[in-house]
């Protein structure tokens, strides 16, 4: 029976990526799907509302779950909905994330207030650190009363550089955005809590051409309805500030032009309206909509977004079909369910050593193929949503340097097959990936590019190319970690596995070597056609150098022999640390054309990534019968002795 467990492991990777794919049975008769398809434009770009939940809730909470008052889990799109067309419900969830105390003793609240109770089990966990000890997210109505002091200390941290800022400064900069998002949010529609937006819409509809006149005859001193004429301006005006809070334009032209340009926010349509005589027609179906929503109306709902829909599809077939597209991707949630899988790769890998090696081993693979299928395609569907190559942000060069260094696990498991490769791969996968889901809780990752940054063709050579580079240089030191740690914690290295480790960290030295080394060269001409300088000593730059010399320090030190196979594993480990920082470290130093920004979590894992792996290296060094025993056999081994 043993031989059919790789069968039975792939089958069950399979009908979990399917089940993804599966839409959730709806938990209310209101068409939340079909709502949550229709297209806006936000930060530039044509997206779905649900996307704008997703982010939106990400960006405030830094997670998608949302919990009313009354203890029911919301869906992302219930949310949005509320925000959008029922404000006094959105204000009293708390959506809104703060973990600075001294930001949180700007709202009234102490360490003493925002802790949690519990009773009985739950108890237990929260003194394990299974549940959180206080809470971190807040209700809009429990900040309300103290945004003018929240703006005041966020005018005043406006003031300083952002590198200097200190965490208190980057804390209430980051609440007062998230704050201004919201209420964008809340404008981007209809009038937060009016009511009788809809009405007011149908009046000024029946009362447009003459209510002009009346306004334009009181402006020049002749008769005219007085009440008429103020219901006007005062429509006249409320169009106005909804135009310049709204955050989404969700009116889409009316001549049915491609141009993104022309989308409108539902106050500028409206405003429009006053010059054309006509109140616009997508305006007043989000009007409806909203009128619908906030009676619970749902077969009136839902009949609005059908017809809606069914006027997209014949005016902008394209954005909707790309729209739909992108909703479809985001519920599969496709990196996510390749996290799982990398991890169960990885364990599987680990087992293999001890027991069922060949079993084992290619249950592992399969599985490991099949979570860098579901990547790849996660990537595929970026490019063409984006239409730009796979890595534009950091979000993306996460994906693709986990992508990159799992194809060459692949590579090297089908070459060795011992299980090395299926076990580094899982790791660098999951790693990787995980990266990229705290990355993802910034907001939309999707993003316009910089200026700068506007060319496919550097983006598809250089970025590509140095990124592979990365890829590979980390997977150099994880294969080297796994010498290490199974030389230091178990009997299983073996002199064969020593010289497949040996040789696999070899391989890939060099292939990073060669990217790095092209990729650095490509970069520099960029440079020179960006900014008139082939090179400038950018912490960017210098950071991709490094790697390029210290892989060539690794070479050499192999060549030369100046360190044998445990040297030249912790050398591929201290790659690590020199890769790691030019990826992420050189961005948080608030200085130079590449830099993106401090982070604070960043900071902090990129630290206790390094003093990880600087353990590893003592751990590599620590006297032991079972590393002289080994190194006694590299030795006699001229495979693993260096040349």
């Amino acid at each position: 029976m043993k031989r059919f467990v790789p069968y039975l492991v792939l089958l069950f990777g399979v009908l979990y990526l399917a089940s993804s794919l599966r839409p959730k049975e709806p938990r209310t008769e209101f068409d939340l799907k079909e709502f949550s398809l229709l297209p806006v434009l936000a930060n530039g770009r044509i997206k779905p509302l649900d996307t704008v939940a997703r982010t939106s809730l990400l960006t405030l909470q830094a997670r998608q779950r949302v919990i009313a008052p009354d203890d029911t889990e919301l869906s992302t799109t219930e949310w949005l909905l509320d925000v959008l067309f029922r404000a006094e419900a959105a204000d009293t969830y708390r959506t809104i994330a703060i973990d600075n105390l001294e930001v949180l003793s700007l709202i009234g609240q102490d360490e003493e207030s925002i802790k949690r109770t519990y009773t009985g089990a739950k108890r237990v966990m929260a003194i394990l650190g299974f549940l959180p000890s206080t809470h971190r997210r807040f209700a809009f109505e429990q900040i309300e009363p103290y945004l003018s002091e929240l703006d005041s200390q966020a005018r005043l941290a406006d003031a300083v550089e952002a590198p200097a800022r200190d965490a208190f400064q980057r804390a209430v900069v980051k609440l007062r955005n998230n704050l201004y998002l919201y209420q964008q949010l809340k404008h981007s529609v209809v009038l937060p809590g009016d009511t009788q937006f809809l009405s007011r819409i149908q009046r000024l509809q029946d009362e447009m051409v003459v209510g002009v006149a009346a306004v334009r005859a009181r402006a020049g001193g002749q008769e005219h309805d007085e009440a008429l004429a103020e219901r006007v301006m005062e429509a006249g005006m409320m169009f106005q500030r909804m135009e310049q809070v709204a955050y989404l334009l969700p009116i889409p032209p009316l001549d049915g032009s491609q141009n993104d340009a022309d989308w409108q926010s539902t106050g500028q349509a409206l405003l429009g309206s006053f010059q054309d005589g006509l109140v616009n027609p997508y305006a007043l179906t989000y009007a409806a909509l909203a009128d619908a929503w906030r009676n619970q109306n749902a077969e009136q709902f839902n009949t609005l977004v059908r017809l809606y829909q069914e006027d997209l599809n014949a005016k902008f077939g394209p954005q909707v079909a790309k729209a739909e597209a992108e909703a479809t991707f985001n519920r599969a949630e496709p990196f996510y369910a390749a996290l799982k899988l990398y991890v169960l790769a990885f364990l599987i890998a680990i087992v293999s050593w001890l027991r069922w090696p060949d079993i084992l081993q290619r249950s592992a693979n399969w599985l490991l193929l099949l979570a860098f299928v579901a990547t790849t395609v996660g990537l595929a569907v970026r490019m063409w949503l984006e239409g730009r190559p796979p890595v534009t942000n950091l979000y993306s060069s996460a994906l693709f340097v986990g992508w990159g260094a799992v194809g060459l696990c692949l590579v090297l498991e089908r070459i060795y097959r011992n299980g090395i490769g299926s076990t580094a791969g899982g790791l660098i996968g999951f790693c990787t990936l995980l990266i990229a889901h705290h990355l993802s809780l910034s907001g939309d990752t999707l993003e316009m590019m910089r200026a700068v940054l506007d060319s496919n063709f550097w983006l598809a050579t250089h970025v590509i190319i140095i990124t592979i580079g990365y890829s590979a240089t980390f997977l150099a030191g994880f294969l080297a970690m796994i010498y290490i740690l199974r030389g230091v914690l178990t009997k299983s290295l073996d002199r064969q596995t020593s010289d497949a480790l040996s040789r696999m960290v070899y391989g890939i030295v060099c292939f990073a070597t060669l990217f790095s080394l092209v990729g650095t060269i490509l970069g520099g001409i960029w440079a020179d056609q960006s900014w008139g300088r082939f090179w400038g000593w950018d912490p960017k730059e210098n950071g991709a150098l490094l790697i390029v010399l210290w892989n060539a320090v690794v070479l050499h030190a192999r060549w030369g022999g100046l360190a044998r196979t445990r040297g030249i594993m912790a050398l591929a480990v201290f790659g690590n640390i020199v890769t790691s920082w030019s990826w992420f470290g050189t961005n948080m130093l608030g200085v130079g054309l590449h830099s993106y920004g401090f982070m604070d979590e960043a900071f902090k894992a990129l630290v206790a990534f390094v003093v990880s792996q600087l353990a590893l290296i003592a751990l590599a060094y620590v006297p032991s019968t079972k590393w002289r025993s080994r190194d006694a056999l590299a030795r006699k081994s001229p495979a693993v002795t260096p040349a």
